[in-house]
């Protein structure tokens, strides 16, 4: 009983982190097209928000999560609002 209830576990989430990762890589091309708009490299998006250059590319290619405080930072770095970050 034990190795089904871990199996279905696992199985959940799994399908939590695909629905995530659709979620994150959707964000992730959002920001992209964002700082391309803004002919910003991602170093320079990264200093203007204060984060870490890596910080920039794993959000851009889904690989991270980021926290409201760091897209909160990144929105401040392209100078538009968050709502706008987050309108896709």
């Amino acid at each position: 009983m034990l190795l089904i209830g871990s199996s279905l576990l696992d199985h959940f989430s799994i399908m939590i982190n695909i629905r995530n990762a659709r979620l994150l890589l959707s964000f992730g091309e959002r920001l992209r097209n964002l700082r391309e708009q803004q002919h910003l490299s991602q170093e320079a998006l990264a200093n203007e928000a204060e984060i870490p250059i890596s910080q920039v590319g794993r959000i851009e290619r889904g690989e991270v999560n980021p926290t409201l405080s760091t897209l909160n930072s990144i929105a401040s770095g392209l100078k538009i609002t968050l709502q706008e970050l987050l309108d896709f």
